[in-house]
């Protein structure tokens, strides 16, 4: 059979045994589901080192220790804010409205799990799927197969050991376009989860499905004239080369308030960034940016600045942690304005905080409106104008916006799928939880009696004028009859 044949079958066969799992699994308590949730999460975070140092081995990309950072993120520190959650049974009841509130799974979740963040995101998913009483069947880039299977079969093996179905978590093998496809469009697909590009994401919003889908960040941070400037820089240095910038929340462009230029520079070459010569600028655009000007060149996703600068052509000290190249403008005409999974960051300078705001609308409006923006500064008026009117969800303040919009700085809730609102094209600006995850149904009784206004009319005495129009006619008898007529015609 054809290896797009053997995908679709694969996919076709593991959406059906998830589903017959998922009804099983509907009918679990509170405690159960809580059990097996920690039994997941507990394992995952066990094998956090071996599925990290899997995930760089396969993909070439990122940093071992940070993947284990996020590894562990993803089930403790996910744990910590799941547990609580009620997602079984009643979930609220108003005695005077005469409303109750229940929990409902959607079913299968058909998840699209990105080769820059495979093991993380597989925990994620699968864990906010299993709380909120769903299966969840995961397709894996194709560069990441083995590691991301792998975690789902420590996933599953967990829940199964807790109680859970077998075939609650399962991963396709043989991905690919077709069998993703059929995995998005299969009828017991419920809702879909997907993180990765643009054009993922256009998929999964045309499959004909409930679909939570996350692309580009191209995050800006600012650095405002009030700013603790030695904790800002180290902020940004420490979100762009966090796992080598592969996290859509990592910074991709600094915009510093023109009065602090000298000393902020001076504080990312102490941070040990390398700033780009005007020539080795161009060299990293030839390199980095396709010939069509869209997207980025693959080969530097997750790759540290020294391998990134010597296949561009030119070498930087060994000790570098990032590269800077300084830009002008944003869009075609300075192509490395636009997001870039790896250590190099956009620079810019602006005269006052309203003009860092505009550049930074600019560097959202070109590949990330809705996502994130980060603001280093101590003057409340500026952080509650940014809060107020800029186009991102999630204003990240005195913090780095790799790990702060994910919630592991911050009080966000804790996801590595973050919804970009409307703005981005996104139906939600949240970080996904378990609560998107399932349906609420509600119960209700009658508070208030309906009068219907044609019965009013028909119970009152007939209608007899010699000066109207249908002065004779018996209007309760007409009124009788449309209603009977009516009533016939539902039947």
């Amino acid at each position: 059979m054809d290896a797009d044949l053997l995908s679709i079958q694969e996919a076709r066969d593991l959406v059906a045994r998830a589903a017959d799992a998922q009804k099983a699994f509907a009918r679990a308590s509170q405690a159960d589901v809580d059990r097996i949730v920690t039994a997941m999460a507990r394992a995952a975070s066990g094998a956090a080192e071996s599925l990290a140092r899997q995930a760089v081995d396969e993909t070439g990309m990122g940093v071992y220790e940070h993947k284990i950072v996020k590894n562990r993120f993803a089930s403790d520190g996910l744990l910590k804010f799941i547990l609580p959650l009620q997602t079984v049974g009643v979930l609220r009841e108003d005695r005077a409205r005469k409303v109750k509130e229940l929990a409902v799974p959607m079913g299968v979740v058909g998840a699209i799990v990105p080769t820059t963040n495979p093991t993380s995101t597989a925990i994620y998913k699968a864990l906010i799927a299993v709380k909120a009483r769903n299966s969840i069947v995961m397709s894996p880039h194709p560069r990441a197969v083995a590691c991301t299977r792998e975690t789902a079969r420590i996933l599953d093996a967990a829940a199964v050991s807790a109680g859970a179905p077998q075939g609650l978590v399962s991963c396709m093998s043989r991905p690919s376009i077709d069998g993703t496809n059929a995995l998005m469009r299969h009828r017991q697909t419920a809702v879909l989860l997907a993180t990765g590009g643009s054009d993922m994401v256009r998929a999964v919003y045309t499959a004909g499905k409930p679909a939570y889908g996350v692309g580009p960040g191209n995050v800006p941070a600012i650095i405002e004239r009030t700013a603790h400037l030695e904790k800002a820089v180290a902020d940004v240095v420490d979100g762009k080369t966090f796992d080598a910038g592969v996290l859509c929340s990592s910074e991709n462009s600094v915009v510093v308030d023109a009065p602090v230029t000298s000393r902020v520079r001076e504080l990312f070459v102490a941070e040990r960034a390398h700033f780009c010569s005007p020539a080795e600028k161009a060299q990293l655009e030839r390199y980095m940016i396709p010939a069509s000007g869209k997207g980025i060149n693959p080969a530097v996703v997750g790759v540290q600045p020294q391998q990134i600068a010597r296949a561009a052509g030119f070498e930087i000290p060994a000790t570098a942690k990032l590269m800077i190249v300084e830009l002008t403008s944003v869009g075609p005409q300075d192509p490395l304005s636009r997001e870039k999974l790896c250590p190099v960051l956009g620079w810019f300078v602006e005269d006052g905080w309203e003009r860092c705001c505009e550049r930074a609308i600019e560097l959202l409006q070109h590949g990330g409106m809705g996502h994130s923006l980060g603001l280093h500064s101590t003057d409340p008026h500026v952080i509650q104008r940014f809060f107020e009117e800029k186009p991102a969800f999630r204003i990240i303040v005195n913090s780095n916006t790799a790990i702060g919009a994910v919630g592991y700085t911050t009080g966000f809730a804790p996801a590595l799928t973050l919804g970009p609102g409307s703005w981005g094209g996104s139906i939600t600006s949240d970080n996904i939880t378990p609560l998107h995850l399932m349906n609420i149904k509600r119960l209700g009784e009658e508070v208030r009696p309906y009068r219907d206004p044609l019965r009013e009319v028909a119970t009152s005495r007939p209608v007899r004028s010699a000066q109207a129009p249908n002065a004779g006619i018996d209007v309760a008898r007409v009124v009788d009859d449309f209603l009977a007529s009516f009533r016939a015609q539902r039947r």
